[in-house]
This record gives structure tokens, sequence and C-alpha cells, in this order.
């Protein structure tokens, strides 16, 4: 591969928590799963006040069993996985030699296996770069997206549905537990607020989606999921990144690498990148002009207002609070302030992600440069 991979459809997934009252079908990355289910700005309260109910079902799930897994993924991806413990969660990618960024995955750690989750059409892809590394190593690695399925609940009154539906408390940020009908709960350390996903045997998805809504857990679609992670800064693989982004472009080098690791491909890109100067882009949020009446769409450019290119549109929503905002990759000078468009809708980047005097400074690597020029003409 010399890229990221390309995410494949899966056109035959359809949810069964469809069949809730109001639901409407989601496009593209999310088809077979609800955009929402009749008020995507009630749903995304209801995550802020409450508690909601996300359907994530059609990530792929693959996992990976054998006595060497462990110190086999360590050496494939960038986090250090070597010794990670029993019911620990983490993340992790692949990436290229040069550095971009390949694959995506959540990574836990349960009774003997090591599940790997991501984006809906990704499993695919990852696994057949998985499965054509294993040479003499003694893992097998399974597709078992047909066998378990992924929902999230967001909100406060999280722990407490939990406990009283399925009889587990928190096991804290970062770790996960089995559930007694089998399949485990997480609690991610990288998710904001109070969440918690749940990866359930496939046949049981329905029954316990419909004990959490009896319980309170209001049912919410990928609208109200993006609009709620879009603040957060949090990438999805196959939305806001692409082919050329490398990990220092965005969240993932504090939650998916291991910055004091061994050697592992693409890691040369990595570490000059972080110890010599900057990344090329920078993941923003972008609020977006209401205006016009319609919204921007994913992959379209960012420009500034004499037509230069200088980035790449990804998830697009409309928040509850904050109207229409979205995510951008755009170069890493380009300050707030700078009027910008969003395709053809006017854009500005939110005044949080303003540079600051450290994205100023000259960078180490053209310091060591001028300070060899002056050496040599010494």
């Amino acid at each position: 591969m010399v890229g990221m991979a390309t995410p494949q459809d899966r056109p035959t997934y359809r949810s069964p928590l469809l069949q809730l009252p109001g639901a409407v079908n989601a496009t593209g990355i999310d088809g077979g799963t609800a955009w929402h289910y009749g008020d995507p700005i009630a749903e995304q309260r209801a995550a802020e006040t409450a508690v909601a109910l996300f359907d994530q079902s059609n990530r792929s799930v693959l996992t990976v069993t054998g006595e060497d897994r462990l110190t086999w993924l360590h050496t494939l991806t960038s986090q250090f996985l070597s010794t990670l413990a029993d019911g620990q969660v983490t993340e992790a990618l692949v990436l290229t030699p040069q550095g971009h960024v390949e694959h995506h995955a959540v990574v836990t750690e349960l009774a003997g296996v090591s599940y790997l989750d991501t984006e809906p059409g990704g499993g695919a892809g990852l696994l057949g770069y998985l499965d054509g590394m294993r040479f003499w190593s003694k893992v097998e690695v399974t597709d078992a997206s047909t066998d378990f399925a992924v929902v999230a609940l967001i909100g406060p009154k999280t722990w407490d549905v939990i406990q009283r539906v399925l009889k587990v408390t928190d096991p804290g940020a970062g770790h996960a537990v089995a559930l007694p009908g089998g399949g485990f709960l997480r609690h991610p350390s990288s998710a904001a607020g109070e969440t918690a996903e749940l990866l359930l045997p496939r046949p049981t998805l329905a029954s316990v989606a419909a004990n959490l809504t009896a319980a309170g857990a209001i049912p919410a679609g990928s609208w109200a999921a993006d609009a709620l992670r879009i603040p957060t800064r949090r990438p999805r693989w196959g939305v806001d990144v692409d082919d050329r982004t490398i990990p220092n472009e965005v969240q993932w080098l504090v939650t998916a690498v291991h910055l004091d690791k061994g050697c592992y491909r693409g890691q040369e890109t990595v570490a000059r990148v972080h110890n010599l100067g900057r990344p090329p882009r920078r993941l923003v949020m972008l609020n977006l002009d209401g205006s016009p009446g319609g919204l921007p769409e994913t992959g379209d450019a960012v420009t500034t207002a004499d037509g230069r290119v200088v980035g790449r549109l990804g998830t697009v929503a409309q928040h509850h609070e904050d109207g229409p905002i979205a995510l951008a990759l755009v170069k890493r000078t380009v300050d707030a302030g700078t009027p910008l468009l969003a395709g053809t809708v006017d854009a500005a980047i939110d005044p949080t992600d303003a540079l600051g005097d450290a994205d100023r400074a000259t960078p180490l690597s053209a310091i060591d440069r001028r300070a060899l020029s002056q050496i040599r003409r010494n």
C-alpha cells in the first residue's frame, strides 16, 4: 500500500436498530445505521445531559489469537503492545514506510484475544495486511464483524444505565470487562465525557439495545455523534484523514502512537517531525456560515479568498449550540481569522485553534540546518 487504505462498502448491511421509531438511514460511511431518529438536536442534548445510545454496529471487528499475538502486533503498529495487560484498551496505527496513516484501530486485550475494531469498511484492508505479515508467527487473524456489533453510550447517566441493565460497573478509563452474556464493555480513555462502548454478540444487539433504551438511553444517530465529536477534534479514519496524513497532524500522535517504542514501519517520519520540526498540516474546527441553506461535503477543498487551496474538509455537522461546524486538515500556517471557503461556504478556523507562539517559532530542523551551514562557512 502506498497510502491510506480505501474503505470498502458493506451495501447489504442494515442494522436492526433502523426499526426503531423515527429512524432515518444514514448515507456514506455510516450507511446501514441511523443518521438520526427524528430529532438530531434532542439526541445531542441527551448525550450531554442524560445518556444517548449510538449504533456503531457497522464497525469492522477483527480478532487476533495465538501466543505471539501481542509481540507480533507490537512490531507492526505504532503502539506499545507487547506488554498490553488483560483488560487494557488502547489505539494503534499501521503506517506506510513514509509515515502516512494506512489503518487505525481500537485494540482491546481480553481473555487471550486481541480485538481490533476499526471504521466501517476498514476491516478488509487491515485483515489483508495483517494476514500477509504472519509468516512464522504463532497468530491467527479472523474477521469477526459478523459475530460482534459495537454500540456506544455517552452522557452523565451512562454508568447508571449500564449498572441497571448489564450489572457491571465502570472498569476505569482505558480498561475493559467481560459481559455476562458474552462480549465486553470498555471505557475508552480518549473519548470525551462519560462514554462506554459495548462489543456485543451480534444476535443480542436488538435485545440489549431495547433494554438500554427502556432504562432511559435515548437512541441517537451519526448526525449527533459527528456533531459532538467535531469540537473534540477527534478524527475518523476514512473521513477526516487522507492518504497524506501523518499521525503528528492529528490527535492520534497522543492516543495511538508510543513515541519511545522501538522500530516500526513509518517511525522515522513520526520521530523526525516530532523532534525536529512541525507537521505540514493540523486538524482544526471550522465554524461555517449557515445562511446559504446548504452545507459543504466531506472531501471539499478549503480555500482562501483568492482561491488558494489550503486544506481538505472532513466531518461536517449541525451542532445544537454552535450551528454548522466541521473538521478540516489545513496547512499549519493558516491562522484563525483568515477568511476561508469550505467548498462554496464561508468558513473560519475556531479561535481555540489559533496559532500559538510555539507554532510560529522557527522549527528546530531549520535552526539545525542554519547552524550546519554556518559551521561549513567557518
